[in-house]
């Protein structure tokens, strides 16, 4: 019962995930639920050893449908894995408490942000070419891969934002690129947690799957309906996140 409750809750998480990020809003808490007693290291590995394929498929049926630039977001992906690792070892020497009260506002300011600018990541129109897209890229990369290996929530939903605010893309294009970049941030997760033996493996590949179908379903609907879908599944996302972050920090 416990397999097909974690299992469930991937498949959900991976069908969101793929789309606009936030899998780790709907598999974190699940786990935690599930296995009230054990180590939180241990259920954040679990999670992501089976959303790392959820996002690596997504990233493989974006590229066949979506222009990748991949001469800015490989040497991103590289920077943000070694960002993710920084940022991991990073939270064994300081505590990221600090960040619980003021992710909600942050997050807050994005949702407002979008909500006012109505036609924000509705077109595609790349600020820069070259050099320069890649050199942002790799800022971008470096920074929130940091962050994820530090903290984590709102990870996929912050490099979808900044790829469509900084670098100009549409809302499918970037969440396109940004699963690249949250797989190669997943992948430096996964090592260092099954490195400490933090991953339960016999779990982990079954919820892997299920992340697997659901993220295939979530990047056939984002491909079918568009940008302006993932706008709308972004906004929704961002809410959620506000509401979680925000009881988590402020009332329990």
């Amino acid at each position: 019962m416990e397999l097909l409750i974690v299992s469930l809750a991937s498949l959900f998480a991976g069908f969101v995930d793929s789309i606009v990020g936030g899998g780790g809003l709907i598999l974190v808490p699940a786990l935690f639920a599930v296995f009230p007693n054990t180590h939180p290291a241990t259920l954040f590995g679990v999670n992501k050893s089976a959303s790392i394929w959820g996002t690596g498929v997504a990233t493989v049926q974006y590229a066949r449908r979506v222009s990748m630039p991949w001469r800015s977001l490989l040497p991103a992906a590289a920077v943000c894995f070694a960002g993710s690792m920084a940022g991991a070892w990073t939270v064994t020497v300081i505590s990221p408490d600090f960040l619980r009260r003021l992710l909600p506002v942050i997050l807050l300011g994005v949702l407002i942000y979008t909500l006012a600018r109505k036609d924000l990541g509705r077109h595609h129109a790349p600020r820069f070419e070259g050099r320069r897209e890649a050199l942002a890229a790799a800022v971008l990369g470096l920074t929130i891969g940091f962050y994820d290996g530090f903290f984590g929530p709102g990870t996929g939903s912050f490099f979808i934002f900044l790829f469509v605010r900084w670098l100009g893309f549409d809302f499918l294009h970037a969440s396109a690129s940004a699963k690249l970049l949250n797989t190669t941030s997943n992948l430096a997760a996964v090592m260092l947690f099954a490195w400490k033996g933090h991953v339960w493996w016999h779990f982990a590949l079954a919820m892997a799957v299920a992340n697997v179908v659901g993220s295939l379903l979530g990047t056939r609907l984002a491909l079918k309906h568009g940008s302006g879908f993932v706008r709308g599944a972004f906004i929704v996302v961002v809410i959620a996140l506000i509401l979680k972050t925000g009881y988590d920090a402020w009332v329990r």
